[in-house]
């Protein structure tokens, strides 16, 4: 998620304080908002009406309305929940995903009540630009949502800070590969394994002796707990780890 920014701590102290970004030198950014909780919709609705950088130009609270409200109203930012009728899975990533193929300048802000990481993933796969996701905590300081809007009106991106604490929490409770104890040296000789060769082919390939491959190899299966495998297991073994760890390699 290249370029991706998170919300600030504070932005300004109020919504016409000098600190905040402006859209267009001032013009207001029509905003469409989709959220089928009645209550929080009405009263974000309110929210909005008090802000004078926000045309506030409909709202709805299912996915068939959001589509419609947009291809009719071609507003310059979403505001959507996560999760709206007809199924109350992820129609607010739908709905961008939607938007970037057929409204591509449109901005959307995700609402979310999930510091789930995926569904950062699943909004951001198809670019950052343009896009937000918020933990719907953010919606009792007006500054930061209103951030998030003006961020997406202008190409930008923000993601909240508790979705970047669960990615680098995933990561660091993440299972190591075992080929992670492997040098350099040592992966490309079991690269060359995983691609069929026998170690004198290896030996001819890598321009090392018959005698180093061999000590490497043994090294390999020392590392990857293969030292009491008979020799085809261990390397068949070996080439299955390698491939498991090259698949779930990001990329």
């Amino acid at each position: 998620m290249s370029g991706v920014t998170c919300v600030p701590p504070s932005v300004a102290t109020h919504p016409g304080g000098t600190d905040r970004v402006r859209y267009h030198h001032g013009v207001a950014i029509r905003l469409l908002l989709a959220e089928d909780n009645v209550l929080l919709r009405e009263g974000l609705a309110r929210l909005f009406a008090q802000v004078d950088d926000i045309d506030l130009i409909g709202t709805c609270g299912s996915y068939d309305d959001l589509v419609a409200l947009v291809d009719a109203e071609s507003p310059d930012v979403v505001l959507t929940d996560i999760r709206m009728p007809p199924t109350f899975t992820d129609e607010g990533i739908q709905a961008a995903r939607w938007m970037r193929e057929h409204h591509p300048r449109i901005g959307v802000v995700v609402l979310s009540q999930y510091a789930t990481p995926g569904y950062a993933h699943a909004l951001f796969e198809d670019g950052s630009d343009g896009r937000a996701y918020l933990l719907k905590d953010r919606v009792a300081d007006v500054d930061e949502v209103l951030f998030a809007i003006e961020a997406v009106a202008n190409g930008g991106s923000v993601v909240d800070p508790k979705i970047v604490e669960e990615l680098v929490s995933a990561r660091a409770r993440k299972p190591r590969s075992p080929i992670d104890q492997l040098t350099n040296r040592e992966r490309e000789i079991l690269a060359e394994i995983a691609s069929g060769k026998s170690n004198i082919a290896i030996a001819n390939t890598l321009f090392l002796s018959a005698r180093a491959i061999e000590k490497h190899s043994n090294s390999i299966f020392s590392k990857l707990g293969l030292t009491e495998e008979p020799d085809l297991n261990r390397r068949v073994k070996a080439v299955l780890l390698y491939l498991a760890a090259e698949r779930g390699a990001p990329r």
